[in-house]
């Protein structure tokens, strides 16, 4: 099975590699800025994911909430293993896990789902 994002990954450091072997900056501080520039993707943005035109949404967090799930329970609905720890065999969100956690250090759907629960179950 291909792996897209890990071809992305390999693609764009092949990209990288191409543009600075023609970089040849005198200037320390220009070349810093370059670099730092490189560094943060400038040059290669984030991919464009889109969802097929037939997606539906699903349920909310609302829902979940009015259906008594525990907050454990949603926990392992958007990440077994942050339940069960990280040799636990199942995954659900593993690629937007995956994807969030390189674009925003976290993975953000995550804590923004509990943030919810934790609104509805605190009466906010």
């Amino acid at each position: 099975m291909m792996d897209a994002f890990g071809l992305l990954d390999a693609v764009t450091s092949d990209y990288a590699n191409y543009v600075q072997s023609f970089l040849r900056i005198r200037n320390p501080e220009i070349a810093r800025y370059v670099t730092d520039k490189l560094n943060e993707g400038v040059l290669w943005p984030p991919p464009l994911v889109q969802l097929a035109p037939s997606y539906q949404e699903d349920r909310t967090v609302d829902e979940a909430y009015l259906y008594s799930l525990t907050r454990d329970e949603l926990r392992y609905i958007l990440d077994p293993k942050d339940v069960y720890g990280p040799d636990f065999p199942g995954d659900t969100f593993r690629l937007l896990k995956e994807k969030e956690i390189r674009q925003f250090a976290e993975y953000r759907t995550q804590r923004l789902v509990l943030e919810a629960w934790d609104r509805l179950a605190g009466g906010q």
